[in-house]
C-alpha cells in the first residue's frame, strides 16, 4: 500500500530542494561573482549624507519606493537638519513636507518621537546599539538592521519585499515568514557578504526580477535560478 504525503512534506521537501539548489559554496560562489559583475558598488538606493538622515530617510521607506523618499527628503532635511530641529517641530510641519509619503501621518508621529527620544535620551547622538535603535518610534527589526548594516556598526541581513521575493526566486531560501527568510540567509551566507548580498538582491529585484513580471530571458543568473530552469 502506498503511503500518502501530505501537503506540508511536499513543502518542506520543495523548500530542501530549491534550497540545496545553491546551497553549495561554489554556486554561492557564483552568484556572488556574477552579482557583483552586475552591480559591482551596491549601495543604498536613498539619499543621505549623514546618520541622522540615514535614519530619517529608512524610517520614510517603509512600505515606500526609495525614489519617492527621495523627492521629500530634500525639503525635510532642509528644515530639520538634526535630531534637535525635528523634536522642536510640530507634526503638521512634517506631515506637509512628506506629504506624498505612504502612511505620511503616522510617520510625522514617529519621526517627532523619534527625534525627542534621541535628543532626551542618548544626548542628540544616534543611538549604536540594536535594543537602543529599536526602542526608537518608527524603528523596528529591520530598519534597525538597515542603519546598523549601512554604518557597519553590526553585521546583518535586513529582509525587505525585493530580499523577501529574490531570494526564495533563486533558491537561497524558503519561507512565507520573513523572520525565517532571514535567518535561512544569515546560515546560507557568510557574514562578510551579508551587506553586498542584501543590496544585491534588492537592486536585481528593482532591475530584473520584478514582482509581477520578472524578466527571466534578460537575466544573466538564468543559469544559477531553479525558478528560471522551471520555465524553460
Amino acid at each position: 500500500m502506498a503511503r500518502m504525503v501530505d501537503s506540508s512534506t511536499n513543502q518542506r521537501v520543495s523548500a530542501a530542494s530549491r534550497t540545496a539548489f545553491v546551497a553549495s559554496e561554489q554556486r554561492l560562489n557564483e552568484l556572488a561573482a556574477e552579482f557583483e559583475r552586475l552591480y559591482p558598488n551596491p549601495q543604498s538606493e536613498l539619499n543621505f549624507s549623514n546618520e541622522y538622515q540615514l535614519l530619517v530617510a529608512v524610517i520614510l521607506s517603509a512600505q515606500c519606493t526609495d525614489k519617492k523618499v527621495n523627492q521629500v527628503t530634500p525639503k525635510l532635511f532642509q528644515k530639520f537638519p538634526d535630531f534637535l530641529a525635528l523634536s522642536k517641530a510640530r507634526i503638521s510641519e512634517i506631515e506637509k513636507i512628506i506629504r506624498p509619503i505612504n502612511y505620511f501621518r503616522s510617520k510625522a508621529r514617529n519621526l517627532k518621537l523619534m527625534g525627542q527620544q534621541v535628543v532626551q535620551e542618548h544626548a542628540a547622538c544616534l543611538p549604536r546599539s540594536r535594543q537602543a535603535l529599536e526602542s526608537l518610534g518608527g524603528v523596528g527589526r529591520k530598519t534597525a538592521s538597515v542603519v546598523l548594516g549601512e554604518l557597519g556598526i553590526e553585521a546583518a541581513f535586513p529582509v525587505d519585499t525585493h530580499v523577501f521575493r529574490v531570494s526564495q526566486r533563486l533558491g537561497l531560501a524558503q519561507s512565507d515568514k520573513r523572520d525565517k527568510v532571514e535567518e535561512q540567509l544569515r546560515t546560507l551566507i557568510p557574514a562578510e557578504l551579508w551587506r553586498n548580498m542584501h543590496h544585491w538582491l534588492i537592486l536585481h529585484g528593482r532591475r530584473i526580477c520584478k514582482a509581477q513580471r520578472p524578466l527571466c530571458a534578460q537575466c544573466s543568473l538564468a543559469p544559477l535560478c531553479p525558478t528560471a530552469a522551471r520555465k524553460q
